[in-house]
């Protein structure tokens, strides 16, 4: 680590706007320096609704330099180093090729007509693609003691990242915030849909015991029957937590006991349409209703309490309008998620700022 990182850090601590040029939340750190390390997957190709999340990646990364990097509740988490891959060019070469693809496919279920299964093939075996490249970085970073989180994109891309967390860490459990189950099987014949991360998730990763969901309040009776009857899946339906709420129950009650049966290990996925939609009002498929900003960052403050480790996460969804809104929200969720991180694994700072 050279000096002159270190130098940015202290700026940074004093509130020191950054360099223009500067990378994730105003800092230059090297990748191979840091202990938190973002695996930006700028891939969109099954959404089937509102675009633009492939985008999310560059812009947060931008956005991040508005934030005032000290937090009430984590202090500061940009001390525990955290930096930003390249994008590279893999993902956008694929994510245009089978985005195009993709959106033929829809098309055709739109219009009564069924989809080409060669068209189908392409696009699932592209997504599988994209699941091995995050799968092969994450795996990496974990060998060298760094915990990979990712930032896409649609919800699709971090099942390769929760595989490797798996064969790593062994049982854990996943806390998704969503207003989606996204548990439909190949939605609209796409394997790797964005409807179907924790189908797959089920499916293909054993070692999650558990998974939690917030926010849920957008849903098939299928994905509904599937979730009550699996002993791995538990749900918060939004209209469930609001009921309660009306009848007395505090937020803070209603949540701990949800979180109470997690394993000590948690992975959290956050989808950004589990806030309200004023908070991310361009997401791809938002719902009335969910999580104010101040209540989701009040679960991953109880998570933490819980003396439970972070092992790694995913935001995606933030899909960036005209306006700077959706990347603001999501950076500082991103920061957040990043302090969750820091603090429960009680990663070090690795520059003293007294």
């Amino acid at each position: 680590m050279s000096r002159d990182y270190r130098d940015q850090l202290r700026a940074l601590a004093k509130g020191n706007p950054p360099a223009e040029d500067a990378g994730i939340f105003g800092a230059s750190l090297s990748p191979k320096h840091a202990q938190i390390v973002i695996i930006p997957v700028p891939f969109e190709a099954t959404t089937s609704y509102g675009g633009g999340t492939s985008k999310a990646p560059k812009q947060i990364e931008g956005v991040s330099h508005q934030l005032d990097l000290y937090d009430r509740f984590y202090e500061n988490p940009f001390l525990a180093g955290i930096a930003y891959l390249d994008e590279g060019q893999e993902f956008v070469a694929i994510n245009r090729e089978a985005k195009d693809i993709a959106q033929k496919v829809i098309h055709d279920w739109e219009s009564g007509v069924m989809p080409k299964q060669d068209d189908l093939d392409r696009v699932n075996n592209m997504s599988a693609s994209v699941n091995g490249l995050v799968y092969r970085k994450a795996s990496q970073l974990l060998e060298n003691d760094q915990v990979p989180v990712v930032l896409g994109g649609d919800h699709s891309v971090p099942l390769g990242l929760i595989k490797a967390l798996g064969e790593h860490h062994g049982d854990f459990g996943v806390l998704h915030i969503d207003a989606h189950h996204d548990l439909r099987v190949a939605y609209e014949g796409f394997q790797y849909s964005h409807a179907s991360i924790m189908y797959n998730v089920l499916e293909e990763v054993p070692q999650v015991s558990k998974i939690k969901s917030i926010g849920i309040r957008d849903f098939s009776l299928d994905e509904k029957t599937m979730a009550s009857q699996s002993s791995r899946v538990d749900t918060l339906y939004d209209s469930d937590l609001q009921e309660q709420r009306f009848k007395g129950a505090s937020f803070h009650h209603i949540i701990d006991e949800f979180l109470k049966d997690l394993p000590s290990r948690v992975y959290v996925s956050f989808d950004i349409d589990g806030l309200d939609p004023s908070c991310c009002p361009h997401t791809g498929t938002p719902v009335p209703g969910g999580l104010s900003f101040a209540e989701a960052s009040y679960i991953l403050e109880l998570l933490v309490e819980s003396k439970r480790e972070v092992i790694g996460f995913d935001l995606s969804e933030v899909s960036p309008g005209e306006d700077e809104w959706d990347a603001n929200v999501g950076s500082r969720i991103l920061y957040k998620l990043c302090g969750a991180v820091a603090k429960s694994l009680r990663l070090k700072p690795l520059v003293d700022i007294d």
